[in-house]
């Protein structure tokens, strides 16, 4: 607890430092644009390898084995698709916001308030997987056992306080440092992730030797799955004895999560406005390119601490303590902290493991709250009520009291998502920005003929499709680790919408177009000189 204490402690000290530093619109939405390439780089690491990277994946691997490591290498692979098609078209093409490039040579109102919506969507699904991570966190670190309490809070009680207390402590980061806090802290915690993962790993090879072979066999034995624990097919692509048609819709959901994962970084709202914080489009591509060097290295990491966990601490004590595998990591350092020097070091590396874990909660729900209010207070409030004509200390303070809304939302929905493993949760969202946000995107940036209506189809489209079949889906209700187990509407076989409802956000967005007169090839000119030099791109949200 002392741990903990010290790092909110200096993170809150980084906050109140920004605070002192944010005075204008640009200040609070993109930090000043003062960020160099590396600290930017080193911020996506840390805004990236969230709770479901170092939580979920960690997790997914020691119940899964090798089908947990395919959220690794998707998350991974999902970068070239971002640093090839928009880092540097998106910094050079907008201010503040994604909606600021789709709607640049388009009607303001209508697309301003459509990539709104979007990005509320998709940040809450998001924030939902930071916040069932940080109550699960806390539950362990209190040493909450299922049927013991801890000052009179079961585990279930705890796991709710860590809740609300990540929901309140994010309100307190944006509300009053905005970007440049939020940046910072994001730095600070790529650093302590890396080298609390790095320092795992080194312990766990320690243990056998330095021998990957060693530690991937002993824990294939101890998962109880034999060799299918280094197979694919113990969670996705399950082949189904006798009946063809489970075992197809098995194949087409890890198909659909490939998409989901791969696709859906380049849409993530919070990861698009970093590309804003940067002075210039060389800055954008170098921060990508360090930020996919660290996020790489950690990835392998993962791979080393989800065998360890199970080799060290075995599937039943993992579900034990989380029944979905979210505490896998922390449980680790505990047991290689006994091994090395009994309970009280086990209890110490327990602690700064889930300190750094909790971290990296923090510093997460700080950038999707950041790029959430952000789009509330500069898209819809200046720019669709206000039509353009609030000023910036008024936009500021309307992005803050957003910040409160989407906290209290988060809050009250993850209490209700406790029982998802964090990187399904994650690739939800993943699903749900490939689907709305990255059709339009793409076409914006590449499509002359594209225009209002195929645009605002197009985000609505994917987002109505996406969260509409997670809805219908064995994800929402009709099992025991549902959403709502109570209720089954589940007609929809897939858990993760991604195979169809990109497609359909990108079909309505075409068809949209094609059923509109509007075009306007002189403003798609403009955008592209825009996009490729970055000429005028400080006044690109003011036409």
């Amino acid at each position: 607890m002392l741990l903990f204490t010290v790092m909110i402690a200096a993170t809150l000290g980084i906050t109140i430092w920004a605070s002192r530093q944010t005075k204008t619109a640009a200040d609070f939405h993109s930090g000043g644009r003062s960020f160099s390439g590396i600290q930017n780089g080193f911020a996506i690491g840390g805004d990236y390898m969230s709770a479901a990277s170092f939580l979920g994946i960690a997790g997914m691997i020691a119940l899964f084995g090798y089908d947990g490591f395919l959220y690794s290498i998707g998350f991974l692979v999902a970068w070239l698709v971002a640093l090839l098609l928009v880092a540097e078209l998106l910094r050079n093409s907008g201010r503040f916001t994604m909606a600021d490039v789709l709607s640049y040579r388009m009607q303001q109102r209508p697309v301003r308030t459509a990539a709104a919506v979007s990005t509320i969507v998709v940040s809450i699904f998001y924030l939902l997987a930071q916040m069932v991570g940080a109550g699960a966190l806390i539950a362990l670190l209190l040493g909450i056992q299922p049927g013991e309490t801890f000052l009179g809070m079961d585990a279930d009680t705890a796991k709710i306080m860590g809740i609300v207390v990540v929901g309140v402590l994010m309100v307190v980061y944006v509300s009053f440092g905005g970007m440049k806090g939020t940046t910072w802290v994001q730095i600070v915690k790529a650093v302590m992730l890396m080298g609390g993962a790095a320092l795992l790993t080194v312990m766990v090879l320690a243990e056998y030797g330095f021998s990957f072979g060693a530690l991937m066999s002993d824990a294939a034995q101890a998962s109880g799955a034999g060799q299918s624990f280094l197979e694919p097919g113990l969670r996705y692509g399950v082949e189904v004895p006798g009946d063809a048609l489970q075992t197809l819709w098995n194949k087409l959901d890890l198909i659909s999560l490939g998409l989901a994962l791969v696709l859906g970084t380049a849409g993530l709202p919070h990861i698009l406005i970093r590309f804003y914080t940067v002075p210039d489009s060389k800055a954008a591509r170098k921060s990508v390119n360090w930020g996919i060097g660290l996020i790489g290295s950690f990835y392998l990491l993962t791979l080393v601490l989800g065998f360890g966990a199970a080799a060290l601490v075995g599937k039943e004590a993992i579900t034990a303590q989380d029944a979905a595998g979210n505490t896998a990591a922390p449980q680790l350092a505990q047991v290689l902290g006994e091994n090395v020097g009994g309970d009280t070091v086990g209890a110490v590396l327990l602690a700064v493991i889930a300190a750094v874990a909790f971290a990296t909660i923090l510093s997460t729900v700080a950038g999707l709250t950041i790029a959430s209010s952000s789009s509330l207070a500069h898209d819809f409030y200046n720019s669709v009520l206000r039509k353009g004509r609030a000023s910036e200390q008024e936009e500021i303070r309307v992005a803050r009291f957003s910040a409160f809304g989407i906290g209290a939302v988060a809050i009250i929905l993850a209490i209700f998502a406790q029982g998802l493993n964090v990187a399904f949760l994650v690739a939800l969202a993943f699903a749900i920005a490939a689907s709305a946000n990255l059709p339009t995107l793409l076409l914006s940036l590449f499509w002359k003929r594209f225009n209002t209506q195929g645009a605002v189809a197009g985000i609505y489209g994917g987002l109505i499709s996406a969260v509409g079949l997670v809805i219908f889906s064995p994800v929402f209700s009709g099992g025991e680790k549902a959403l709502i187990p109570s209720i089954d509407i589940a007609w929809f076989p897939l858990s993760n919408p991604g195979i169809v409802s990109i497609p359909i956000g990108l079909l309505c967005a075409v068809v949209g177009t094609l059923m509109s007169g509007e075009n306007n090839p002189r403003r798609f000119a403009e955008l592209q000189v825009r996009a490729l030099t970055g000429a005028g791109a400080e006044g690109a949200s003011q036409h």
